[in-house]
């Protein structure tokens, strides 16, 4: 299985959820796990998912969810599970 941990942090709107799941399944990504909040009007959403069947490669997907957020004005970032592990270790 290929974790990766993909954020979601910005202003709220209709629609981020659907965005980025609609993107994540055109592409064959599986979601494991999801959790999300909005704090005064900031939307933050962090997601487990499995890319081992994705038919983009991870680079191509981080540059998309990359595009993806700033076309709908917040911040994507998507690393691999054992990267984000890593940093955030305490």
């Amino acid at each position: 299985m290929n974790k990766a941990i993909i954020t979601v942090v910005g202003q709220d709107t209709v629609g981020i959820i659907a965005r980025v799941c609609t993107y994540l399944s055109g592409h064959h990504v599986n979601v494991l796990d999801i959790s999300q909040t909005i704090i005064d009007g900031f939307f933050n959403m962090m997601m487990i998912v499995d890319y081992s069947r994705s038919d983009a490669d991870f680079d191509a997907m981080v540059s998309d969810l990359d595009d993806l957020g700033k076309g709908i004005g917040v911040r994507i970032r998507c690393q691999r599970e054992e990267i984000f592990t890593k940093m955030h270790r305490v």
